[in-house]
């Protein structure tokens, strides 16, 4: 029953004209899009002889690759509506006004979410916290929202690259068996120039950027204050996660720790005992009345629903990437475009493509480094091309893709998280785009050979 390239090439030629023609020919939400084909790729496998049961199971696994990050969407949602209600993001809002400006908010933002991902080695962790308080700080000294959130998500996908305790980090590493300090510092060949053109790249868009004057960034801070009990205590349940987070405690219960703390201190510093209203600002976000539509705009976030929308296209997202490897598709793809490879530049490219392809097909992180990795580790041992030429491309491919793609579960959760959708912040993610390129540029300009027993098994 195994499908050969041709058929696997047009199966994935379909389903993509599919998508693109609902996204944009018919512009429906791309949940529907991918709904779309995944339809046309079930039906034509039921047709090719795969019962439906054996279909189903396949959307099962492949959305079980994503429970914890699910689970972690729905947590930093409740994670932000607590804050909100505690007072932590409005008191960070509040003195933010005071340091940052309009003209440096760009690379501000980003230096400070490249520290903090680099000591959490969490992006989620970074834009779920540091990154809501920020985009709220753009808001309101009017800074382009897509900006501020390339600016974000760029730094925040530093970290997820480059720190030790990050799982990526160690996870492609670990594919094809390179140390993981050898691989941070092999990576260094493409983030260096990549995050400082990005910083140049921040403070030229920056430069001009902001039309808010200072009076009403005054009246923002006046009704912050008159909404909140504005105080350094409101930052204890931040303070806790960052804490649990450097301690590599696991982030499920470092979120739920956040929100717990939050609860506290919101009876503790703004006084409000009332659970019904606790549960009714995790269930939906916090809802205050103010006539102020800046104010209005920046607190009026988080909850458990305003990451189902999130959540419902990463798993219809995830059940489509589960048929297409179930049924074989991807693995045929692959595996075709290994044998026929012969230049090691075009090796090391094509497993960066892989990555991306596979971010494309399943918007799974996890998998575009896993299946590539796996495919292409056993012809870079054949040709000696050394394996940190592998790990780089992988995580240059998968980890700082995923966000590129608005199906993708570190995409969806970042547009969901900032208010800001993937399309738009795209032109602006320039440490993403950036790495890939610096990617392909190196796999030609640079020796590739190394000898074996310089790779840490």
């Amino acid at each position: 029953m195994r499908m050969s390239f041709r058929e696997s090439a047009a199966i994935l030629g379909i389903s993509i004209i599919i998508l693109l023609s609902v996204l944009f020919g018919a512009k429906a939400e791309p949940h529907l899009a991918i709904l779309s084909s995944l339809i046309f790729v079930t039906v034509y496998a039921a047709f090719r002889g795969f019962g439906y049961e054996t279909l189903e199971q396949h959307m099962i696994n492949g959305i079980r690759e994503a429970i914890k990050p699910i689970l972690i969407m729905l947590l930093v949602g409740m994670t932000i509506a607590v804050w909100m209600m505690s007072g932590a993001v409005p008191t960070l809002l509040h003195f933010g006004l005071e340091t940052l400006s309009a003209t440096w908010f760009a690379p501000s933002a980003l230096i400070i979410t490249m520290i903090v991902s680099t000591f959490t080695g969490s992006s989620f962790t970074t834009i779920g916290t540091v990154g809501v308080a920020l985009m709220g700080i753009a808001v309101a000294l009017g800074v382009n929202p897509a900006l501020a959130a390339g600016a974000i998500i760029s730094g925040a996908c530093f970290g997820d690259k480059m720190s030790p305790l990050s799982d990526t980090t160690n996870f492609a590493p670990g594919i094809v068996n390179v140390s993981v300090f050898d691989h941070i510092r092999f990576m260094m060949g493409t983030t260096v120039p990549a995050i400082t053109i990005t910083f140049i790249l921040f403070f030229i868009f920056g430069r001009g950027n902001g039309s808010i004057d200072a009076e009403t960034i005054g009246s923002t801070q006046q009704e912050l204050a008159r909404l909140f009990q504005l105080s350094p205590w409101t930052l204890l349940s931040p303070l806790l996660v960052m804490i649990l987070a450097l301690r590599k405690t696991p982030v499920v219960p470092t979120l739920i720790a956040g929100v717990l703390s939050g609860l506290l201190l919101t009876g503790l510093t703004q006084g409000n005992w009332n659970i019904g209203q606790w549960m009714s600002v995790i269930q939906n976000g916090l809802q205050l009345e103010t006539e102020n539509q800046t104010v209005a705009s920046i607190i009026s976030k988080g909850g458990l629903q305003s990451m189902m929308w999130s959540v419902s296209l990463v798993m219809l997202a995830l059940a489509f990437g589960g048929v297409l490897r179930g049924i074989g598709v991807i693995d045929v793809i692959i595996e075709k475009t290994v044998s026929k490879l012969k230049r090691d530049g075009s090796i090391i490219s094509s497993a960066a493509l892989a990555s991306i392809g596979v971010n494309i097909m399943a918007g799974e992180q996890y998998l575009s480094i896993l299946l590539p990795g796996q495919a292409f580790k056993k012809i870079f041992e054949d040709r000696s091309i050394d394996l940190r030429f592998l790990s780089r491309a992988l995580e240059d491919g998968g980890t700082l893709v995923n966000p590129l793609i608005p199906w993708g579960v570190s995409g969806a959760f970042f547009a969901s998280t900032l208010g800001v959708p993937v399309t738009a912040y795209v032109p602006f993610a320039f440490f993403l785009l950036l790495s890939p390129f610096f990617t392909f540029l190196l796999a030609f300009i640079r020796p590739t050979k190394k000898p074996a027993q310089d790779l840490v098994a």
